[in-house]
């Protein structure tokens, strides 16, 4: 291959990357919030709002910028008081529905979508902006990310960021002392680190419908955010008027089971094998990829490459289909002696990867929801005969060593239970961080709920914008009418050759 050839790889890795990993992993209060001065003496439950505009690309929307003051552990009668940014965006039609509330993937990322954000990734409107003809959007903070405290842990940064053997038992071990190091900052400087769990987010979203003043309101959540939006449908059964989940997570589920991840692989190689430009190039790629794995040279044109750190984003890569191509693409090209994409997605892991998440933000809602401490998962996720393992699931082990001492959420919401809200759930077929295996063991449990899987399609911005006029059109009819309406969907087989 050309040298041209391999930087157009990494070039075309570097795009992709930027719109995995590159997403907003916190807000604070900006001029269009209250000052301090006006939240100074706020109590709990107190929602002091500014009216303003949200402009971007040169489009103006009329929105209510407030901070909602909440108790840090409402466990505690004692309890602290932090303060969480909330964006309301006014519908622009006459007569609205139910405004809808985000509820935004994560944890670890942010679930206000600020404007000057979406403009630096050169997006001209607001994302959502089909949904006002109708409805008030409205975003708030999560805790632990948005507003007055933030768990971002620069010690974890520091232990994941090393040069070989990312995952080996030692860096795992040290990862763990890092966990416990910055949970012991934390409690120094005053942070109950047991308020920072899915309860707390979900009785702070019900503060702000109350401080709103909406009766009954609409659920948009994603990938995580659909966790939040079925325990919310437990929690508060009353405020919810319909609930969409994209990319269905729940309880449970938090762990990527490596069986799981395998089965989605061959699910991608069979229709690798349906691909005659594809099976040309590999007749297997399967075996295509082990051979790789088995043989990856640690260094490559001055890249070093770590096996542990391929693996991870590989496994992030394959969440979306266009990604996949790139990854694919990578395995092939590596086989035939081109380990630019490779060795790119080994750079990818320390310089995008490690700042994409608040990790203390997700170790408290992860751990406090789906950590089983009786499990060995250092030898469960990376089982032997296993394509890649399940190379997420093994930053578990840390937990071992030092850990994250946070109490687990009441039992009842840390298993299925029934729920009769009224819930769309719409997946991918090859979705690898959500597979619609999850959706559809949720669904039994939801009297009032339909499932949509749409085949060929991966996580949560596939299912958006792939088509997104048949998305927007399903959304509509079941926020108005209560319809699931998927007949404007039109099947689009997998493209493996890279744009």
């Amino acid at each position: 291959m050309s040298q041209s050839r391999k930087w157009s790889v990494l070039s075309l890795f570097v795009a992709v990357m930027l719109v995995v990993f590159l997403l907003p992993v916190g807000l604070m209060a900006g001029k269009a919030f209250p000052s301090g001065e006006e939240i100074a003496d706020g109590k709990a439950g107190d929602l002091v709002l500014q009216a303003g505009t949200y402009e971007i690309g040169g489009k103006s929307y009329r929105a209510d910028y407030g901070t909602l003051v909440v108790p840090e552990n409402r466990n505690k009668d004692d309890s602290r008081l932090i303060r969480l940014p909330v964006i309301r965006m006014h519908a622009t039609g006459e007569s609205p529905a139910e405004p809808v509330f985000l509820l935004g993937g994560g944890p670890g990322q942010s679930n206000v979508l600020s404007a000057e954000f979406l403009a630096s990734r050169r997006l001209n409107d607001f994302p959502y902006a089909w949904l006002l003809k109708h409805h008030d959007f409205v975003m708030v903070g999560y805790r632990g990310v948005d507003g007055s405290v933030s768990l971002d842990c620069p010690e974890i940064v520091e232990a994941l960021q090393v040069e070989k053997n990312a995952f080996s038992h030692e860096n795992l071990e040290k990862l763990g002392k890092a966990y416990y190091a910055a949970f012991q900052r934390f409690t120094k400087e005053g942070v109950d680190i047991d308020g920072y769990t899915m309860v707390e987010v979900i009785d702070d979203m019900e503060a702000a419908r109350e401080g709103l003043g909406y009766k009954k309101i609409n659920l948009y959540s994603l990938s995580y955010g659909t966790r939040l939006a079925y325990l919310y449908g437990l929690r508060y059964p009353d405020s919810i008027h319909r609930s969409l989940m994209v990319s269905v997570n729940p309880p449970g589920h938090f762990v990527w089971e490596p069986e799981i991840v395998d089965a989605q692989l061959r699910y991608y190689a069979d229709l690798w094998k349906k691909d005659p430009i594809a099976v040309s190039r590999s007749p297997d790629l399967i075996k295509t990829m082990q051979k790789v794995l088995n043989t990856l040279p640690r260094e490559w044109e001055g890249f070093r490459i770590d096996p542990g750190k391929v693996k991870i984003t590989t496994f992030m890569q394959l969440m979306h289909r266009a990604s996949a191509a790139q990854v694919f693409d990578a395995y092939v090209a590596a086989e035939e002696g081109d380990y630019s994409g490779l060795a790119y997605l080994s750079v990818v892991y320390d310089k995008m990867f490690l700042s994409a998440l608040n990790w203390g933000d997700q170790a408290s809602k992860a751990v406090s929801a789906d950590y089983d401490p009786n499990r060995d998962y250092e030898a469960e996720m990376d089982p032997p005969g296993s394509i890649i393992g399940s190379p997420g699931s093994k930053l578990w082990v840390a937990l071992q060593y030092g850990g994250w001492s946070i109490k687990p959420i009441a039992e009842e919401y840390r298993k299925l239970q029934y729920s009769n809200v009224e819930t769309l759930l719409v997946n991918g077929s090859i979705d690898f961080s959500t597979p619609p295996q999850n959706a559809k063991t949720l669904l039994p449990y939801l009297p009032n709920g339909k499932l949509v899987i749409l085949a060929e399609m991966g996580h949560v911005s596939d299912v958006e914008n792939i088509q997104p006029e048949a998305f927007q059109h399903l959304v509509e009819r079941f926020y108005l009418e209560g319809i699931v309406d998927d007949s404007k969907f039109t099947y689009e087989s997998m493209n493996f050759t890279p744009s």
